[in-house]
C-alpha cells in the first residue's frame, strides 16, 4: 500500500503542491489528473525521493524519509524522458541497470520477455522506434520486480499504434500483481489503466473518482 499524508512540496515562497493525502490499495492504479502546473510530475519526484517535503510517504509500511534507501527499492520508474546510451545493445543496456541497481542479472532475460524485446536484445538502442525504447525503459523499471511502478506520462511522446501497445503491456504488469501511480493527460489512457483517479490544480487535490466516472466530471 502507498500511503501520502498532508504531502506539501515549496520552491521558496511557490507551494507546488500543499496537503496532499492519497492512498493506492496493492495492485490498483492511480491516475494523477490535471492541467500543467498542477503539481502532478512534483508528487512523483518526492516518492521516488528526488525531492525534499514536508509531511509523509510510506511505502508497505517504509517511510520514505527515515527509511529511504528501503523504501526506494521498493519503487520502479519510467520517466517522462527517456536517455539511453545508443551505442549500446538493448542486452547490454539492461545489464548495465542492472547493475546499477544491484539487481540480479537473471532478471534481465525475463524483463525484456517480459515487454516483448528478447528478440531485439542484440539491436543497438539507436535502432529502436520510441516505442521500444519506452518498452525498455519499462524493463529496466522491472529489473528487481518492484512491487510499485511510477509512471510520468508514460505515452506522451508515442505514436497511436505504440501507444495501445504500450498500455496493453501496463495492463498486464498491472494483472500481474503491480500497483501502479502514473500522470496522465489522456481520458483514454486513464479509463484503460486507472482504477482510481485523483484530480489536481494548483497544487491540491480537488477530488477523487473511480476512472470510469472521470469524464462525466470533468
Amino acid at each position: 500500500m502507498i500511503t501520502v499524508d498532508y504531502l506539501t512540496k515549496k520552491f521558496g515562497r511557490f507551494v507546488a503542491v500543499q496537503d496532499l493525502s492519497f492512498t493506492v490499495e496493492p495492485h490498483q492504479a492511480l491516475a494523477l489528473w490535471g492541467p500543467n502546473g498542477a503539481g502532478k510530475t512534483t508528487v512523483l519526484k518526492c516518492m521516488l525521493g528526488l525531492l525534499r517535503y514536508q509531511g509523509r510517504i510510506a511505502i508497505d509500511g517504509n517511510d520514505l524519509q527515515n527509511g529511504g534507501r528501503e523504501a526506494r527499492r521498493l519503487l520502479g520508474y519510467v520517466p517522462q524522458e527517456l536517455a539511453f546510451y545508443d551505442d549500446l545493445s538493448v542486452r547490454e543496456t539492461a545489464h548495465f541497470f542492472a547493475r546499477l541497481r544491484r539487481a540480479d542479472a537473471k532478471r534481465v532475460l525475463g524483463a525484456l520477455e517480459q515487454v516483448d524485446l528478447l528478440v531485439h536484445a542484440a539491436k543497438p538502442v539507436r535502432a529502436l522506434s520510441g516505442g521500444m525504447k519506452q518498452r525498455l525503459a519499462l524493463a529496466l523499471a522491472l529489473l528487481d520486480d518492484p512491487p510499485v511502478l511510477i509512471l510520468d506520462e508514460p505515452t506522451s511522446n508515442l505514436d497511436t499504434a505504440s501507444r495501445g501497445q504500450f498500455l496493453k503491456l501496463l495492463s498486464q504488469v498491472k494483472a500481474a500483481g503491480k500497483t501502479i501511480v502514473f500522470t496522465s493527460h489522456r481520458l483514454d489512457e486513464v479509463e484503460a489503466l486507472a482504477d482510481q483517479v485523483l484530480v489536481m490544480e494548483q497544487g491540491r487535490a480537488l477530488f477523487t473518482t473511480p476512472a470510469a466516472q472521470l469524464a462525466g466530471r470533468l
